[in-house]
């Protein structure tokens, strides 16, 4: 199934860290945090103002983004996990920097 956002919205899959280890003891699942961290996988036409006109957006697909702990929506798309973001959510584009670890 294929799905392709409405307006400012952009999908997201978030991008799991890599294993994390404190002091030598290994971090159970259970207790780490939700990654704010993302790859863009579809977004929407654009934000549409007053006047009709429509602006693109500034993601595009194949973007890293990072977001908020707490923005979005969760949906499960085919048994997969996606967040639906407005564009506004988006708190960066990571360029250059393969994956950044959030602390």
């Amino acid at each position: 199934m294929s799905m392709r956002p409405l307006r400012d919205r952009v999908l997201v899959e978030r991008i799991e860290e890599q294993e994390q280890r404190i002091g030598g003891i290994i971090v159970p699942d259970s207790a780490k945090e939700k990654p704010q961290q993302g790859r863009v996988v579809a977004v929407g036409k654009g934000r549409v103002n007053d006047k009709g006109e429509v602006f693109a957006l500034d993601v595009k697909v194949g973007d890293t983004v990072l977001f908020g702990k707490y923005g979005g929506t969760e949906v499960k798309i085919d048994g997969k996990e996606y967040l639906i973001l407005r564009e506004d959510e988006i708190l960066g584009v990571t360029e250059g920097v393969p994956e950044l670890a959030t602390v």
